[in-house]
């Protein structure tokens, strides 16, 4: 091979196209944790319909939004109501996903407003059927406080042979979900609340409301949580995952 051969050689080779595989980055940009779930997750529902798609995609219920209403924790010895505040800090409407604040404005036995994080279960009967499974829930427990929700009164059949599992939810105007607190953000477990039980819930596509009962064998039962939304500024953090061939 001549010089220029080797040399000419030498430059096509640099000059050769090369594959580059950029493998899957998370992004987040957080000022609360998050459960973030690869897309290649298993569902958690066993045996649920893959075929089923996201619930409606609504802008009330996006990173951000803020609602604003009452907890009523009456029970037979005094009636008593709660002002709350609820901020959507991250959702993931593909996994069944969300999580936010809670905040309780006048709790008698605490010095200030009591503000937990939370984390919900969205009923899309492909990650999460309308059977709790757990938190000390029973199947009973679960079709006692949804028919509570007159909402849900036109899949009670359906729920009952299967948890739901063969319904279409992706165009109903309500969306069923769970949340559960999981910690205390600015007191400690010694502020004389609890949160051992989580919210059964209903939320509006069409106005943002929601309504939920609170369920915890050792408190008062049916504890009602009525929300609205409010115009106050968006914030919070959003999480994604990307995968680059």
């Amino acid at each position: 091979m001549t010089l220029w051969a080797y040399y000419w050689a030498i430059l096509y080779r640099a000059m050769e196209p090369k594959t580059v595989q950029v493998r899957r980055i998370k992004s987040v940009d957080q000022e609360m944790p998050v459960r973030v779930v690869e897309s290649s997750a298993h569902s958690q529902v066993s045996g649920a319909n893959s075929g089923q798609t996201s619930p409606p995609a609504c802008t009330l219920l996006s990173v951000g939004q803020a609602f604003s209403g009452t907890q009523n924790v009456s029970n037979l010895q005094k009636e008593e109501a709660w002002r709350v505040n609820v901020r959507i800090q991250g959702c993931d409407l593909e996994h069944g996903y969300l999580c936010g604040t809670m905040e309780a404005l006048n709790v008698p036995m605490a010095d200030t407003p009591v503000v937990t994080f939370w984390e919900g279960e969205i009923v899309d009967t492909k990650n999460y059927t309308f059977y709790t499974g757990k938190w000390e829930a029973t199947p009973e427990d679960d079709i006692r406080h949804w028919t509570k929700f007159p909402s849900f009164q036109s899949l009670l059949t359906r729920v009952e042979i299967d948890g739901g599992k063969s319904l279409d939810l992706s165009n109903y105007p309500y969306i069923f979900m769970r949340w559960k607190e999981q910690y205390f953000v600015n007191v400690g477990t010694d502020c004389g609340l609890t949160i051992a039980g989580f919210y059964y819930v209903c939320f509006s596509c069409s106005d943002g409301s929601i309504n939920g009962f609170y369920y915890d064998p050792n408190s008062s039962p049916f504890q009602k949580l009525e929300l609205k939304t409010t115009n106050e500024g968006r914030s919070g953090f959003s999480f994604s995952s990307y995968e680059l061939q």
